[in-house]
Order: structure tokens, then C-alpha cells, then sequence
């Protein structure tokens, strides 16, 4: 009953701040701040690094590499990396994923680069997460709902959503697909929370007539969801196709009712690292005003986000024109002078899809500075030849030759993997 009351609570601070500093965020931010800076005494890493009495810019950034090793000083749970990480593993490996360490929440992430996270949250914080999920992604309703939530891994953070008005039915993307997509014919949900990949696959199945859904919402979470799969899903769903920006680092960012994603500047801070001329596209770098538990300050994430300079829904939270993939899927080549030369996964994308319209799927893997996996999903013979000339003479644009493409027969999307059409494996193969 408690927890239900702690959801009722910042449901309503959640609405009420944000009403309140609507035009304003960065006084809302300040405030915030300021108590969450006492809160960092609790951790050992902030308070032995006299952190804890400086302003927000004097604190270090840190990165995935620094986060897990100073996993022990940073949480402020009095709980070691080894203990989370073999709860959490247990948990993956039996498929129960109940289990807590002193009342604190564990998960695990491993994260497009396959580099082990682990996250921890308190009772408070998950109260916190249900509550912006109520306010922002599904919304609150008196009518009885059910959910079907495609994920790899359960979490007691998921199953807090759980209540009289929400039926919540997980759905384990490591188990056969044509038994999940009966399962959710069979549930025929009011709310649908799945990857692309997994959205595609059941648009594709209402699409060929072998399954009928109706869901009044739909959500995409977890991997990049392109304008091309958008704009699929949204024909045949019928709707506009929502998204939830989420990482081991917290709830990010929500779409509006007109379907851009805007960063939750009511609880986070968000800081630009550009990483091109233009300064349009950058790396987030997020602090939560709220969580404790396990810190997160100044943790620069690796994604390529585009930022978008304004949104016809009228909110002042910074708005996401497109989160593009992993700065290490940024693809590298040497021009005729020698040259390192940098191309972002969405000059690749754009490239592949107008090269030809009946492309299903594709993707595009470098293993090399000089080679180029590609993989065509298509009914017509000739697409694999129409986009890799398409891609030739986009290297060309750059100066770049004797770039060798071949062909790859099978789809490598591994199941239960984020689904990553760009891909860069130089780094394995070097």
C-alpha cells in the first residue's frame, strides 16, 4: 500500500512541477540540484572526493569503464559489484528475476556494445519510474488495460507497473517468436512495448493476414527506430508510434502527442558533447536529480543524438530529432590522401533506403577499413546491386576508393540482441 501511495505521490510532482516551470526548466534544475548535492554525501566516491560541496561543472565526467569500476564507492546501498552482478546473472540464466539485495532492485545490461552495466533502484526511485511511465508513456486511465512488454530480461522495476487497472504481460524475446506472437494474439493487447525489430515483425504479421491487433498504443523501445520503420509501423498499426528513450542510466526521454522525443529536463540535466562541425549532433551527458541509489552524475552516454530545434507540441524540454546508434558504429575509412575519414550510421541509412523501395531489411557491417559486410532483405534480384552502388558512390562523394562490399546471406540480428543496421566490428577484427 505504501509503494502505490509513493506512485500516487510523484505522479503528482511530476504534473505539478512540470506545469509550474513549463517556460523555465533551469530554476526547477537548480533546486533540484542543490538537495541532490547534500544526498551525494551518502556516497563514498563524491564525499572522498569532496565532490559533494562544488558546483555541477566541477564534478567529473564519467563513462560506462569508470561507472563499473567504482561501482562499490558510487552506490550509496553498501552493495559490491560482484554481489549485483551474480544476482543479476542468476537472474538472466534462470529466468526469475524477483530477487533483491536489501531491498534495492538489481538488473543487467549489456547494452548495444555487449560491455556488462548493472543498475540498482530503491523503492523511491522505482515509485518515481512507474509514476513518469503512468504520466508520460501510457498514460493514466479508469479503464482496465493490457500490456504486452517484449523484453529480454524482467525486472521488478518492469512489474511495478503491475495493478488492478494494468495487467502486465511480459513477453521473453529469447523465446520462440511464433509462440510470443500467438501468445499476443491470443492476449490481444490494449498496449503494445516492443523493439522495432519485434514491431516490425508483428506489423509484418497483421500486414500478410496472420494475426488481428488492435492495440490503442504503440511502443518502441530499447533499439534505434528509423524514420523508414516508422513510418511502416504507423501505416500499419494505424497510429502514431511512440517511443521511450531508457538506458541502465534512467528514463531519458518520452514523446509528446505528436511523436518527438523530448529529454525529461524536469528530473534530468543534460549536457552536450558535440561530436560534429555543425553542433547538432552531440552525446548526452545526463545527471538525475532524483536518484541516489546509484548516482548518475555527468555520465556522458555514447549514443549520437540529433537534436531537433523545435516541436509543434509547444514544449520547452529539449526535443530529439533522432537517436542514431553508438558513436563506436560510426564507420572509418581513408581517403585517396590518406585521410581518416568519419560517416555517421545515418548517411549510411539514408543512402541504403532510397537506393531501393522494396528493401525489406538491411544491414551494413565494416569489418575493415576497406571492407564493407552487406546484408539485402528484398523480393527484387537487383537491390543487393542498386544499394551497394549507391554506397560506392557515396564513398566516391568522399574521396574514398578500393572499398571492397560483400555479400552477407543471413541476417545477423542475433535474437535477444538490440538490433544495429550500422555496424562497425573493426575493433573486434583488429
Amino acid at each position: 500500500m505504501l509503494f502505490k501511495v509513493k506512485i500516487v505521490y510523484f505522479f503528482i510532482l511530476l504534473k505539478l512541477s512540470k506545469w509550474f516551470y513549463s517556460t523555465d526548466f533551469s530554476r526547477l534544475q537548480k533546486r533540484r540540484w542543490n538537495k541532490q548535492v547534500k544526498r551525494l554525501r551518502q556516497s563514498y566516491f563524491y564525499k572522498s572526493n569532496q565532490y559533494s560541496s562544488k558546483k555541477l561543472l566541477d564534478f567529473p565526467i564519467v563513462n560506462k569503464a569508470t561507472f563499473m569500476e567504482h561501482f562499490d564507492e558510487i552506490n550509496t546501498c553498501g552493495i559490491n559489484l560482484k554481489d549485483a552482478l551474480n544476482t543479476a546473472i542468476n537472474a538472466e540464466y534462470s529466468r526469475d528475476f524477483s530477487p533483491i539485495i536489501n531491498g534495492i532492485t538489481v538488473g543487467l545490461s549489456t547494452g548495444t556494445s555487449g560491455n556488462k552495466g548493472c543498475f540498482l533502484v530503491s523503492e523511491n526511485e522505482r515509485a518515481l519510474w512507474v509514476a513518469c511511465v503512468l504520466d508520460r508513456v501510457i498514460g493514466f486511465s479508469f479503464r482496465k488495460r493490457k500490456v504486452a512488454f517484449f523484453l529480454r530480461a524482467n525486472s521488478n522495476l518492469y512489474e511495478s507497473v503491475k495493478s488492478r487497472l494494468l495487467e502486465f504481460h511480459y513477453f521473453d524475446i529469447l523465446e520462440n517468436q511464433d509462440e510470443n506472437l500467438k501468445k499476443l494474439k491470443d492476449l490481444q493487447p490494449d498496449i503494445i512495448v516492443a523493439q522495432p525489430s519485434l514491431l516490425l515483425l508483428i506489423a509484418s504479421g497483421i500486414e500478410k493476414g496472420n494475426i488481428n491487433l488492435s492495440p490503442t498504443q504503440v511502443i518502441s523501445i530499447a533499439e534505434v527506430l528509423t524514420p523508414e520503420d516508422k513510418s511502416y509501423l504507423e501505416k500499419i498499426f494505424r497510429q502514431t508510434i511512440h517511443q521511450v528513450y531508457q538506458c541502465t542510466e534512467g528514463l531519458l526521454a518520452t514523446t509528446c502527442r505528436f511523436g518527438t522525443l523530448h529529454f525529461n529536463e524536469d528530473f534530468l540535466i543534460i549536457e552536450k558533447h558535440f561530436v560534429n562541425e555543425e553542433q547538432n549532433k552531440f552525446h548526452p551527458i545526463i545527471t538525475d536529480l532524483f536518484r541516489i541509489s546509484q548516482p548518475i552524475i555527468r555520465y556522458e552516454l555514447n549514443d549520437i543524438v540529433t537534436l531537433k530545434n523545435s516541436c509543434a507540441c509547444g514544449s520547452k524540454m529539449m526535443a530529439i530529432e533522432q537517436i542514431e546508434g553508438r558513436s563506436d558504429d560510426i564507420l572509418l575509412f581513408y581517403d585517396i590522401a590518406n585521410n581518416e575519414v568519419k560517416l555517421f550510421p545515418d548517411i549510411f541509412r539514408r543512402t541504403i533506403v532510397l537506393a531501393d523501395e522494396i528493401i525489406a531489411d538491411y544491414a551494413l557491417i565494416q569489418n575493415a577499413p576497406d571492407s564493407l559486410g552487406l546484408y539485402i532483405k528484398s523480393e527484387n534480384t537487383n537491390s543487393f546491386a542498386n544499394v551497394e552502388l549507391a554506397i560506392k558512390q557515396l564513398l566516391l562523394d568522399y574521396n574514398i576508393k578500393n572499398v571492397t562490399i560483400f555479400k552477407i546471406t543471413n541476417d545477423p540480428h542475433l535474437v535477444g540482441t538490440k538490433k544495429r543496421r550500422i555496424r562497425n566490428d573493426r575493433r573486434k577484427s583488429d
